[in-house]
């Protein structure tokens, strides 16, 4: 009769290896655990572009963007006052360079208010009488009407000793001083040799007040 066999019997492993099991299970786990945890507080680059930019706080406690919005160009002149060049010219008021009573002596006859519109005044006569106006022209208006004259053909004589340039035609005067021009213009239905005299004599008034 044959007798049975049996492999041996494993050896208990050492109560220590069962202790150890779990404690090296959580080291392997302890580092991706501290990955996702630490994800949501670091900072992504990603997100960098969709953040608004940084705000400093001025004096006072307005706030002031550090960088130009939108990727245009910062203004320079945000904060500070207009300088010197930004409106060195300061064009005079057209009613006042050329009076009511100045208007109505080269019209020869009596005339409305002065109506201001942009850089120009008239002077017109009631619709009751005869035809008459002044207008005044001061700017970049007045420069435009000589150079306008000019590339007409009309005649245009200079006026010697009125501002820095004068010239004049038929019926109107034009006058640069220090920078700034002044054009007035006549209508009136009479021979233009007799508004000769009283048309320079207005413009080197004009030029006095420039």
């Amino acid at each position: 009769m044959s007798r049975r066999t049996y492999p041996p019997a494993r050896p208990p492993r050492p109560a220590r290896s069962r202790r150890l099991a779990p404690v090296l299970l959580l080291a392997l786990l302890a580092p991706a655990a501290c990955g996702r945890l630490a994800g949501p507080l670091s900072a992504d680059p990603g997100d960098a572009a969709d953040r608004p930019a940084p705000v400093a706080t001025r004096p006072g406690g307005s706030a002031a963007p550090t960088a130009a919005r939108d990727g245009g160009a910062a203004d320079p002149t945000d904060g500070r006052p207009p300088g010197p060049g930004d409106d060195a010219l300061g064009l005079p008021d057209p009613c006042a360079l050329v009076r009511k009573a100045e208007a109505e002596q080269l019209a020869g006859r009596g005339l409305d208010d002065g109506r201001p519109v942009g850089d120009t005044c008239t002077y017109t006569a009631p619709v009751d009488g005869p035809t008459a106006q002044v207008e005044v022209f001061v700017g970049e208006g007045a420069k435009t009407y000589l150079d306008t004259e000019r590339a007409l053909g009309h005649e245009t004589r200079a006026l010697s000793g009125v501002g820095d340039e004068a010239y004049a035609t038929d019926d109107s005067f034009f006058v640069n001083a220090s920078g700034r021009w002044v054009a007035v213009r006549l209508v009136r239905l009479n021979a233009p040799e007799a508004n000769r005299e009283p048309l320079e004599a207005l413009a080197r008034a004009v030029a006095g007040r420039l």
